[in-house]
C-alpha cells in the first residue's frame, strides 16, 4: 500500500499544485478589495477616510518588513536617482492609481471595476512601444482588439444598470490603471536592485504620505468617528485583501514562474464578479460574461507572449504586475 501511496504522490508536484493554491487564494483576496470597499461605501465613509485607514492598518506589516531588512538595504544606500524615483512611484502607483480607482468604485459595480482595472498589462505594452520603443508584435494587436471589445461590451451591458456618473466612474478607473502601468514600468527597472518586498513596503509608506495630507485637508475632523462594521472591514481589507494576497502570490510565483501564475491569477477578474453578485446583489448578464471572456483572454495573450523575453528586467516587471494590487 505504502509503494501505491508513493507512485501516486510522485505523479504530483506538490510544489506546482501548492503554488497555483497560493495564487489562486491571492487573486481570490485581491478581488475582495472591491467588496469590501462597496460595502464601508454603504456607511457613507468618503474615500479620503477609507484609503487613510486601509494604509493605516496596512503600516504596521511594512513597517515590519522594511526594519527587518534595514541592515542589509538600508534607504541611504539607494542612489540619488533611486531616491527620487520611489516616492514619486509611491505618489503616482498607489496615491494616485487608489485615488482614481476608490472615487470610481462609487459610481460603476465591483465587477466592471475589476475588469477595467485587468487591462493593464496592455496600457503597458503601448507605453513601452510609445516609451522604449519597444515593437508591438502582431499576437498583440489582436489582443488589444480582443480585451478592449470586451471592455465595450462589458460597458454597454453595464451602463443600463448605473447612474448618470457611469461614465465618469469608468474613466477614472481607467487613470487608475493608467497610472498604475506607468509604475509598473518603472518599478520594472527598480525592483531587481532593491527587491519586490522591500520595495513595495518603502513604496507603501510614501504612499500613506500624501494620503493622510490629502485626508487632514479635506477632512479635520477624527478617522475613528464611523461605526465599528467601518474598521472591522477595514482590518479586513488591510489583511485579506492587501497584505496576505501580496505574500501568498510573490510565494506563489516563486514556486510556479510567472507565467504560470499569469493564467492562475487570471481568476481574480471573475472572483470579483462573483462575490459581487453573491455578497453585493451586483447582477452579471450573458454578455457581460462574453465582454469578461474577451477581457481575459486579451490580457493574457499579452502577458504570457512578454513573459516569453529573456531580458531581466521584462521578467521581473511582468512577475511584479502578477503581485500587486491598487
Amino acid at each position: 500500500m505504502s509503494y501505491k501511496i508513493q507512485a501516486v504522490a510522485q505523479k504530483f508536484d506538490w510544489r506546482q499544485i501548492w503554488g497555483a493554491l497560493l495564487i489562486m487564494t491571492g487573486a481570490v483576496g485581491f478581488a475582495s478589495k472591491a467588496i469590501i470597499a462597496k460595502l464601508m461605501y454603504r456607511y457613507e465613509v468618503d474615500t479620503s477616510s477609507l484609503l487613510s485607514l486601509r494604509m493605516l492598518f496596512a503600516m504596521p506589516f511594512f513597517v515590519g518588513v522594511i526594519i527587518y531588512n534595514y541592515r542589509r538595504v538600508p534607504f541611504s544606500s539607494f542612489s540619488t536617482k533611486d531616491k527620487i524615483l520611489i516616492p514619486l512611484m509611491a505618489f503616482i502607483g498607489y496615491y494616485l492609481s487608489s485615488l482614481f480607482d476608490f472615487w470610481g468604485l462609487q459610481y460603476v459595480s465591483a465587477g466592471l471595476e475589476r475588469l477595467i482595472l485587468f487591462v493593464y498589462p496592455t496600457i503597458v505594452v503601448v507605453l513601452s512601444a510609445l516609451w522604449f520603443k519597444k515593437p508591438i508584435l502582431k499576437q498583440h494587436y489582436y489582443a488589444l482588439v480582443l480585451t478592449y471589445a470586451g471592455i465595450a461590451i462589458a460597458l454597454t451591458t453595464d451602463f443600463s444598470a448605473t447612474g448618470s456618473y457611469f461614465w465618469a466612474g469608468a474613466g477614472l478607473i481607467f487613470l487608475a490603471a493608467f497610472t498604475y502601468s506607468i509604475y509598473l514600468i518603472v518599478s520594472g527597472r527598480l525592483i531587481p536592485r532593491i527587491g519586490s518586498v522591500v520595495y513595495i513596503s518603502y513604496i507603501m509608506l510614501f504612499a500613506t504620505v500624501p494620503i493622510l495630507i490629502q485626508y487632514f485637508i479635506k477632512n479635520p475632523g477624527s478617522l475613528w468617528r464611523f461605526d465599528a462594521a467601518v474598521y472591522e472591514l477595514n482590518i479586513w481589507m488591510a489583511i485579506v485583501a492587501t497584505v496576505a494576497p501580496a505574500v501568498m502570490t510573490s510565494e506563489g510565483i516563486r514556486l510556479i514562474g510567472a507565467a504560470n501564475a499569469a493564467i492562475v491569477g487570471s481568476i481574480g477578474p471573475i472572483a470579483t464578479i462573483f462575490l459581487a453578485h453573491v455578497l453585493l446583489g451586483e447582477p452579471f448578464s450573458f454578455w457581460q460574461m462574453i465582454g469578461t471572456l474577451f477581457v481575459l483572454t486579451g490580457v493574457l495573450i499579452i502577458t504570457l507572449r512578454k513573459q516569453e523575453a529573456k531580458t531581466p528586467a521584462a521578467n521581473e516587471e511582468n512577475s511584479e504586475s502578477t503581485t500587486m494590487d491598487i
